[in-house]
């Protein structure tokens, strides 16, 4: 017989009653019922139940066990009776009777429960990771990420593409976050830089004549963490394309994402292939107040700005005829509800740091509430009537300047939803957002940036940079989106070298900027660069959607905390001084001036 099992803890069955196996596992829990000792024996496939007499020699060795010790039973599989058979567990129409029992490794006493999955401090949960993992519901969750990843590769492989690793140390890249920096020991002073993104490197590999990549890509960006993004690390399925429209990319892809969810639906509702909406970013910012709608809420936001101008309801009225904005926000059925629900509206909006949300409150058809006794009975009536609103409906207002108007508006769209139970269940719904715009006003900077990614196509190319107004080019840029969540980001490229630099120049950096920072692919595309786009989809928000988990840390190995540190490892740690020697690197603590500086500022990388 095997030294440790001749099966799993979650293959028995009935038809294996009668024979005697070997188990090896973890004691999940024991209960002691006066003349018998049960002891739920548990490894990564499963559970299976161990009894234990008495008068047994295995009833010492398990007895005195704590729980999650690492054992190995020797026993007879037996049925069980038809009025302890548990229906939920594979193993529960069976169960072990011990004949031997060998402790290999005693557990000391816990810092955290495993079963039961009860809240537990996330410090802890981080520190004692290894233990964490054990819990069921996070352990089902990494296998769900797995088993994604694992099915993704297959679908990108079934349609052509080919997956190719690029490097891990590399430049720094203007993808809108910082880096990580990697001090080079062989050239002093010089660093290296984790890669934000392959994006470099894959719209490479289409002028090298590849067509069709992907790869499951590690990502690394100096980000402060939030629950849908963790710091330092995350991995996104990347892909590029040559020869393709971005219409044809959205084709592409979306078989592949709403066949990745289909698989992992479990009966949910899933938006099908061919059916994404398409969403120009300005008409999202409009109906739904940002560019990650839930399309699961059916609410659509108006703008009523003319409504108010001129109308001399003082506060609307000078903010419209300032420049600002008023949307309004439907709220289906909250005339029938006390006047409670919208004061509460009203301070959650002052929670989220705005002045506060204006209301009017139809009840059997007569509109009350601040908005309409100020702006008067015969234009509420209209605005009334304008945005459809029914005899028990209510409606909320957001004023000010047009982007901060559009996102108190988003906001209040879904907390509206959620208030009035208005989200649809057990559903992904998917959409593309496009068109958005080629570049921004940076207000801190007083300059334009791009908007999103720097390498983009601007729509009408050259000419259209070179003539139009730069606020409003827009770009061949996309990202799909799932329930509020940006799942992707994607664009068609630049390949033009004299495009590329005018597109920079926009931005403060020259030709010779943007020859020494791109040099790479500033080359590549003087020496025949096809069309080509594509688009790269977070797996670990993919996962995380799946799974029903609203924090990245649930379906993640070993995260950090929400310190950006890893609790586990005791990372990030001090480095030995012959380490920084080697490295030809100073460390200068905030606030404390490097040798023979008057100030701690030589702690930016690039002062050496």
């Amino acid at each position: 017989m095997h030294a440790y099992r001749t099966h799993t803890c979650g293959q028995l069955r009935a038809s294996d009653v009668g024979s005697v196996v070997k188990l090896s596992g973890w004691v999940h829990r024991k209960r002691d019922h006066g003349g018998l000792l049960f002891v739920d024996l548990r490894d990564h496939y499963g559970l299976t139940q161990v009894v234990v007499d008495t008068d047994s020699a295995c009833f010492p060795v398990l007895e005195r066990l704590r729980v999650e010790s690492v054992v190995t039973v020797t026993g007879k599989v037996v049925a069980r009776t038809l009025d302890t058979i548990n229906p939920n567990l594979p193993t529960g129409e069976i169960e072990i009777r011990a004949q031997e029992a060998t402790v290999l490794s005693a557990a000391e006493e816990l810092p955290l429960p495993v079963a039961g999955e009860q809240e537990y401090p996330e410090d802890i949960r981080l520190r004692y990771r290894f233990l964490d993992l054990r819990r069921e519901t996070l352990h089902a969750n990494i296998m769900t990420r797995s088993a994604v990843i694992r099915e993704t590769r297959r679908r990108m492989e079934d349609i052509g593409f080919t997956e190719f690793s690029t490097p891990i140390l590399t430049a720094s890249s203007p993808e809108g976050a910082r880096d990580f920096l990697v001090p080079s020991r062989i050239h002093p002073g010089k660093f290296f830089a984790l890669p934000q993104a392959p994006q470099q490197y894959k719209q490479l590999l289409m002028v090298a004549g590849f067509d069709r990549y992907f790869q499951i890509a590690p990502c690394f960006r100096d980000e402060d963490p939030r629950a849908d993004r963790l710091p330092g690390e995350f991995y996104q399925l990347d892909l590029e394309m040559s020869f393709v429209t971005q219409e044809e990319v959205w084709e592409t892809m979306e078989p592949v994402m709403a066949g990745i969810f289909e698989s992992f639906a479990q009966g949910r509702k899933v938006t099908p292939a061919g059916e994404f909406p398409r969403i120009p970013y300005a008409e999202a910012m409009l109906k739904y107040g940002s560019d990650k709608p839930d399309l699961r809420i059916a609410l659509e936001i108006s703008d009523v700005s003319d409504h108010f101008k001129g109308s001399g309801f003082g506060l609307f009225d000078k903010i419209t005829g300032g420049g600002g904005v008023v949307r309004a926000i439907p709220a289906p059925g909250a005339g029938k509800l006390s006047r409670k629900f919208f004061d509460d509206m009203n301070e959650w909006a002052r929670g989220e740091g705005y002045a506060g949300l204006g209301y009017i409150n139809i009840k059997e058809g007569t509109p009350a509430g601040p908005i309409a006794k100020n702006h008067g009975e015969q234009p509420t009536a209209a605005l009334v009537a304008a945005l459809g609103l029914g005899p028990d409906d209510g409606v909320f207002f957001a004023a000010g300047k047009e982007a901060d108007a559009a996102k108190l508006a988003g906001l209040a769209r879904v907390r509206v939803a959620e208030q009035l139970d208005l989200v649809e269940k057990d559903a992904f719904r998917f959409c593309w957002i496009i068109d958005f715009p080629f570049y921004e006003w940076d207000e801190d900077e007083k300059r334009l940036d791009f908007a999103h990614n720097p390498f983009s196509m601007p729509q009408g190319g050259l000419e259209a940079l070179q003539t139009q107004d730069p606020l409003s080019l827009k770009a061949y840029q996309y990202d799909m989106v799932c329930n509020g969540y940006e799942l992707a980001s994607g664009s068609i490229r630049n390949q033009h070298p004299d495009l590329m630099v005018a597109a920079f120049e926009k931005v403060g950096l020259s030709k010779a900027d943007v020859e020494e920072r791109f040099g790479g692919m500033y080359r590549a595309f003087q020496y025949g660069a096809p069309p080509h786009g594509g688009m790269a989809a977070g797996v670990d928000r993919m996962v995380m959607l799946l799974c029903g988990v609203q924090n990245l840390r649930e379906i993640t190995l070993f995260p950090m905390n929400q310190r950006a540190e890893d609790l586990l490892m005791g990372a990030p740690s001090p480095a030995a001084p012959r380490q920084l020697r080697e490295l030809h690197v100073r460390v200068v603590e905030p606030g404390k001036p490097a040798a023979g500086q008057p100030t701690a500022k030589a702690v930016a990388p690039d002062a050496g």
